[in-house]
């Protein structure tokens, strides 16, 4: 019996696991990676710590530190994956023991009094002709890491949602202009957002508008768009891509409450979900902003709750 299983290899469960074992918390760490989304990203300029890393450097760094740990209080299990969870105290008959188990995808099933879901989200990605080829290369789908990288360009953001415009939002502040394109006549995102947004100068928006494929050589130079059944090219340095998450959470099923997106609803003020004995972290969770330094740090506010729940059971 373990007092806490961790599931999830990117900053907000690295983060949990190191304070769970400095806390002496019997844990173990399940992941099938390391990293989160970061680590397909070139360059991260807003990691605190380093003035500028690579995904993949951060992934091997987070890895390192959490690795220093193993032993007595914290083991690691990798690479694997959390398939389902029980709950035996909701079991008929169940008497004693209230636990979770988790079972990962070689069979193993592990038992804690508490879990800590940090499985993130994947970023739906854009299907058109040259999306992935020029995914990293102009393609992206984080302002907060990359857009820096695109200061005094062009550059196109792809949605029309709230996350969409708190992307252009960002990207205003340094980008030559900024072109929004969406697929309908209307946002999806809040009106006073909205307004504001679309009051900067260096602000464009194509509705109805169908995208192509993407266009450039080594990096992206363009966009092929169909507007009323006119094509053209837009030039661009950049494509900010903001047409949904998809929180890693379905082997969660229904044990605890989640959103209409199968985000992990949470409480803010300790990250506790509607299970008892299971908290989130991260972008798995319907937490209003998702970046690498926020859910590391709202790891460690789940993991300082878990240990007062844990001591207090015991």
């Amino acid at each position: 019996m373990f007092d806490l299983i961790i599931v999830g290899g990117g900053p907000a469960g690295v983060s949990a696991a190191v304070y769970a074992a400095r806390k002496r918390l019997k844990t173990v760490l399940i992941t099938d990676d390391w990293g989160g989304q970061s680590t397909v990203s070139p360059e991260i300029q807003n990691w605190i710590g380093d003035i500028a890393i690579s995904g993949a450097d951060l992934a091997k760094k987070l890895k390192t530190h959490v690795e220093q740990y193993k032993g007595e209080w914290l083991e690691i299990v990798s690479p694997h994956r959390a398939k389902s969870i029980k709950d035996p105290i909701r079991e008929p008959g169940a008497s004693n023991g209230a636990s979770i188990e988790v079972t990962t995808t070689d069979g193993k099933t592990y038992e804690a009094r508490t879990l800590l879901v940090a499985t993130g989200s994947n970023r739906r990605k854009l299907e058109v002709s040259g999306a992935a080829q020029f995914d990293n290369k102009g393609v992206t789908y984080c302002a907060s890491c990359d857009g820096p990288l695109f200061a005094d360009m062009d550059v196109a953001v792809i949605g029309g949602g709230n996350a969409a415009f708190e992307t252009a939002m960002q990207l205003l502040a340094y980008c030559k202009t900024v072109t929004m394109i969406i697929r309908g006549d209307s946002f999806r995102a809040d009106e006073l957002t909205v307004e504001k947004v679309l009051k900067n100068p260096k602000m464009k928006v194509l509705k109805n508008t169908e995208i192509l494929a993407i266009e450039g050589e080594k990096f992206v130079s363009g966009i092929r768009l169909k507007t009323g059944g006119a094509e053209s090219v837009l030039p661009v340095a950049g494509i900010f891509v903001e047409i949904g998450l998809i929180p890693n959470t379905e082997w969660l099923g229904d044990i605890v409450k989640k959103t209409q997106f199968n985000q992990i609803v949470t409480d803010p003020y300790t990250q506790k979900t509607s299970h008892e004995r299971i908290w989130a972290a991260g972008d798995c969770t319907d937490g209003k902003y998702h970046q690498n330094n926020i859910a590391s740090g709202d790891a460690v506010k789940a993991l300082e709750d878990i240990y007062l729940y844990v001591h207090h059971e015991k």
